[in-house]
């Protein structure tokens, strides 16, 4: 593995318990960093970061992603503040604009996200300085407030760096304005981290930096077995998942909209119908799937996943949608110096 920095996703999988050993055998191989992900309203992620922080005492700790709409900006800076507390200077936050409709069901007004991001942004990241905070916006809005902290904790500036969860043109030049990294999508191509990297620039260019000074983890789903076609099954059923429920995703990647169409018919709309994934599977390609996906035997998944490294700043943060996570973690762990 050519990576010296890797990092691992965990979706909605596998129980928080088996993810906190996980990461401590991620912290034992050297690896960059766990990000755990708060997906439709499968599992929180709050609590289990707070798990392997407690468990761990290297490896550092992201939200890949939470969404700026179900917590305020006020609650995210207090959480992230006690997440540090647990484990310092480890703590990365990663947040997103959501989706609908999702969020609709939660009666959630989702509205100029980019706004809303730029506005949420601001008012987290003053908090976390431990200022006083006083910021009427649009859409998101703290009066005379800041953080006390627990008793006794020293009132000293939290260092919890920023990522955005960015996936159209103007998020991710937003991001590459006021974010201190990226957290790129997975089930993307190449060909959009490329398209993906000059929107970042551009926004990059207008704080007067450079794409090279964001951190760029690559969320990167990875099926792996032995078996290279039951890889690819597992794989192809998570990516007609995710085309039937997050399309914007798949737009952004180059996915024919009319495909987009005839598999959220297939599935019945989302929530799917009983056997609706099933019955969309077979209108998906191999050559979508390995466009979104590193799927096949571990020497495949290592070479399809080393593709997305174009830059130094770039690294894997593989995502397993097949259950064999501790033979993933193995094959992709961080090749390993003399007296470490």
């Amino acid at each position: 593995m050519a990576n010296q920095r890797v990092g691992m996703c965990f979706l909605d999988r596998p129980d928080p318990r088996r993810q906190v050993a996980l990461s401590t055998r991620m912290e034992e191989l050297g690896y960059e960093s766990v990000w755990v992900c708060e997906t439709r309203t499968a599992r929180d992620a709050i609590s289990v970061m707070g798990a392997i922080s407690y468990a761990t005492s290297r490896i550092k700790i992201g939200s890949g992603v939470v969404n700026s709409w179900t917590r305020p900006a006020s609650l995210m800076s207090l959480t992230f503040a006690t997440l540090d507390e647990l484990a310092p200077d480890r703590m990365l936050l990663g947040i997103g604009a959501y989706w609908d409709p999702l969020a609709w069901k939660q009666g959630i007004d989702r509205r100029r996200p980019v706004k809303q991001m730029r506005e949420y942004i601001e008012v987290t990241r003053r908090l976390l300085a431990l200022e006083t905070v006083t910021f009427e916006g649009e859409l998101v809005a703290v009066r005379d407030l800041r953080l006390d902290l627990g008793h006794g904790v020293a009132r000293t500036p939290k260092r919890v760096p920023i990522y955005v969860g960015a996936t159209g043109p103007q998020m991710l030049a937003l991001s590459g304005e006021l974010a201190d990294g990226v957290m790129l999508n997975g089930f993307t191509s190449l060909t959009y981290l490329d398209d993906a990297l000059r929107h970042i620039e551009r926004g990059a260019c207008r704080s007067g930096r450079g794409v090279e000074d964001l951190d760029l983890p690559q969320t990167i789903v990875v099926s792996m077995d032995e078996d290279e076609e039951k890889a690819l099954d597992v794989a192809t059923r998570m990516t007609t998942m995710y085309l039937g429920q997050q399309p914007h995703i798949a737009r952004a990647s180059g996915v024919d909209q009319d495909l987009l169409d005839r598999v959220r018919e297939a599935m019945g709309g989302w929530p799917p119908r009983e056997g609706g994934i099933a019955a969309a599977m077979p209108l998906v390609a191999a050559d979508v799937v390995r466009s979104l996906t590193a799927a096949g035997t571990p020497e495949q998944c290592l070479e399809q996943v080393a593709a997305y490294s174009i830059r130094p700043n770039i690294y894997p943060a593989l995502l397993p949608i097949t259950e064999n996570y501790e033979e993933i973690i193995e094959v992709f762990a961080p090749p390993r110096h003399p007296g470490s």
